[in-house]
């Protein structure tokens, strides 16, 4: 038998669908109520003045998500509630930070993958977001209508380490099952005692996941997860294509033909595939790339905007307005992007072989290094593909028409003259190899001038 989204307290948000008898749905319309919630453009503009996260996601460790959930304990305020819910194998503590009283119960979660950092900053400018706002009349209503219980890093173990597992080993994600993990654990738990009626599934994905025709890096993807093998549409399913397409069209104004929709294959070991399974549909949320060298404020203004305004749409009922199908319609994901994509480029490969014309991608991870108790991120280039990669995007492109792409020289600089070397080096292009390279343009004499280095780590 199905189960439907639990409506805990008797009344429901306004705007949700009630359930009079058995099986007779009452119209959302006869509830629905004009929002007063703020429009996505006011939202970014509030996070722009107002955002209280560290500006540098990856960065964000245990210990500081410890210092800003104390401090939100401590400032005694009704409306933030907090209180540790379980600790990780290593001892670290993990906390579910919670507003609202209303019946309408929603459970988020973050960072259950460590090295998955984005929506955990976002939570925090969430809770700001309510802490500041609470006597507006938006507010007011959400927090009458839904009960918002949030976990801000799950995994504190694998954000430790800036590692997707946790320390054992285990993808916690893929441990709904088994329940090896006492994190997976703790999840289960949460589920259990509090029925939520929905949940979203905060993540960060792969930066070579890419959207659309010339693919585009996904800034965002969305998925209303399946409960099984048939994808059956039930009415959770239809309520988290509903809130998926709110995040597309709140979305849609910042990051134009950068959201995309992942596969809704039922995964039989996954937390999100099972709480929907155990009657808490779940909308899972994907950040991935954006084309700036800084990419984490855009990527955490984007989470706040859309969980903020996917939240007022609970609270209010305008999430049963939404047209299904514009999350239908979203161009799903694919994945083999570049993070840059040299094109059209004479590649002089330093192997001893001649020179030919062709595009070069190259990928990129970032990386936490710890040195002297001091985090910094570390971001590793290295070259993925050689040849014709017009059919492949890249975050960032460079126009190598009419220059040469050769292995990095010691002492070369960005405007100085140099010769390239005859026969083969010691560090040559080549696939899986750290890209150091140069891009060059010929002077007279068979000189180059170096126009741009890239290294394999910045």
């Amino acid at each position: 038998m199905t189960r439907r989204p639990t409506v805990r307290g008797g009344a429901a948000p306004a705007g949700a669908c009630v359930w009079i008898g058995v099986g007779i749905l009452l119209s959302a319309s006869v509830f629905a109520q004009r929002s007063s919630a703020p429009s996505p453009p006011v939202l970014a503009r509030m996070w722009d003045a107002e955002h209280v996260s560290s500006p540098v996601s990856p960065l964000v460790d245990h210990a500081e998500v410890k210092s800003r959930v104390q401090a939100i304990a401590s400032a005694g305020a009704d409306v933030l509630r907090v209180r540790e819910v379980g600790r990780s194998l290593e001892g670290r503590e993990v906390w579910d930070v919670t507003f609202g009283t209303g019946p309408f119960v929603v459970l988020m979660w973050s960072q259950m993958h460590g090295d998955e950092p984005t929506a955990t900053s976002a939570l925090f400018d969430l809770y700001e977001y309510i802490r500041r706002h609470e006597a507006e009349p938006a507010v007011r209503q959400l927090l009458s209508a839904l009960t918002v219980h949030t976990v801000p890093m799950l995994n504190p173990d694998g954000a430790e380490r800036f590692q997707r597992r946790n320390v054992q080993g285990i993808d916690v994600n893929r441990d709904a099952l088994l329940l090896q993990t006492p994190e997976g654990r703790l999840l289960k738990e949460l589920r259990d005692s509090l029925e939520p009626a929905i949940g979203f599934n905060l993540h960060n994905q792969s930066w070579r996941t890419t959207v659309g025709k010339p693919p585009k890096g996904a800034a965002i993807s969305l998925l209303s997860v399946a409960q099984d093998e048939a994808r059956s549409m039930t009415e959770g399913r239809l309520l988290t294509r509903r809130l998926g397409a709110v995040v597309r069209d709140a979305l849609e104004p910042f990051a134009l033909h950068r959201i995309g929709r992942y596969d809704d294959s039922f995964e039989v070991r996954a937390f999100g595939d099972n709480l929907t399974l155990w009657g808490t549909p779940v909308l899972l949320i994907e950040t991935g790339p954006w084309p700036e060298a800084e990419p984490d404020p855009m990527l955490i203004r984007l989470n706040y905007t859309a969980l903020i305004h996917a939240l007022h749409a609970l609270a209010d009922g305008t999430v049963h307005q939404a047209d299904p199908d514009r999350y239908d319609s979203l161009p799903e994901n694919e994945t083999g992007g570049f993070y840059t994509v040299i094109r059209n480029v004479t590649i002089v490969s330093g192997t001893g072989i001649p020179p030919f014309t062709g595009d070069v991608g190259l990928v990129a991870n970032r990386r936490v290094r710890v040195t002297d108790d001091r985090r910094a991120v570390v971001i590793l280039h290295t070259v993925e593909d050689i040849g014709d990669l017009r059919t492949a995007g890249g975050l960032f492109e460079v126009d190598g028409t009419g220059k040469v792409l050769a292995p990095l020289q010691e002492g070369a600089e960005v405007g100085s003259e140099l010769s390239l070397p005859e026969g083969a080096v010691d560090a040559p292009i080549g696939i899986g190899a750290p890209a150091e390279l140069m891009l060059l343009s010929p002077l007279p004499g068979g000189r180059y001038r170096v126009e741009r280095i890239f290294r394999g780590a910045t």
